[in-house]
């Protein structure tokens, strides 16, 4: 099966830039209340994961638990706890259920490691529900 099939796409899937800051970071993520976001640069390439986890970690580590400071650090500077690994567009099913396991999303790339969308864990919980019999 072409994992295509489960592809949300980029114009769908909320992320952050590489360059933003740890606040505009927070704010997207509060505003949307997701605990876990793609980063791509502004090449379009995925970058990695942030997690809120990371956010809080380095706020409370680096800048003194004052979120006014967090408006000049960019989030490409803060340590992550996980890499989250990508799948290329052509990827077998079998690569990609063995990230769903661990991850809530599995980033997709193209053949230029841009980043074209994700696919969802409940997507595929979803599809292998309704086809059980």
């Amino acid at each position: 099966m072409n994992i295509l099939f489960f592809l949300t796409p980029k114009s769908e899937v909320e992320f952050v830039y590489e360059d933003y800051s740890l606040r505009q970071t927070i704010e997207k993520m509060e505003q949307y209340r997701y605990s876990e976001v793609p980063i791509i640069n502004r090449e379009g390439r995925y970058v990695g994961t942030i997690t809120e986890g990371d956010l809080l970690w380095y706020v409370k580590d680096e800048c003194d638990l004052n979120l006014r400071k967090a408006e000049n650090v960019k989030i490409a500077g803060i340590r992550r706890k996980r890499k989250t690994m990508a799948v290329s567009v052509n990827a077998r099913m079998e690569d990609l259920m063995e990230k769903v396991l661990n991850q809530n999303f599995v980033p997709v790339v193209d053949d230029n490691d841009i980043f074209i969308g994700i696919v969802k864990r409940k997507d595929i919980i979803h599809y292998c529900y309704s086809h059980m019999a």
